[in-house]
């Protein structure tokens, strides 16, 4: 049994097939996930897991070198979330930054229920 870090098999596996430059999402409840993309979905209701506990969680396992948020974020509990975590993510309008979501690699929905409450990390190299 693994002791540490990521439990969830489908997100675990997901992880572990990343490469260099591929994007990863970290979604509120009610982003649009475009069909064909990977979707690992944790939402259990409301609230529940959060932006911000996926995002920890995510981040301890997965080299991270940029970062994208909407706009309509900037001042908001959302971007606290992400400078905490150390992000300086670039922002992008909603509409551009559900336009990126085809392309992305991996779409982990959350259960948060806070507008504008995602991201787009893009994954690095540990060398």
């Amino acid at each position: 049994m693994k002791k540490t870090g990521i439990l969830n098999a489908p997100l675990n596996a997901a992880i572990a097939r990343l490469g260099h430059g591929h994007l990863v999402a970290i979604a509120d409840c009610g982003l649009p996930v475009p069909d064909g993309v990977q979707t690992v979905d944790l939402a259990l209701v409301k609230g529940i897991p959060s932006f911000a506990q996926v995002l920890t969680a995510v981040l301890a396992d997965v080299e991270v070198e940029g970062a994208v948020m909407a706009a309509e974020a900037a001042g908001t509990g959302v971007e606290r979330v992400l400078a905490d975590a150390g992000l300086e993510p670039e922002t992008v309008s909603h509409e551009e930054f559900k336009a990126l979501l085809p392309s992305v690699r991996l779409i982990v929905r959350t259960g948060e229920a806070t507008p504008f409450a995602n991201v787009l990390l893009r994954s690095g190299v540990t060398f």
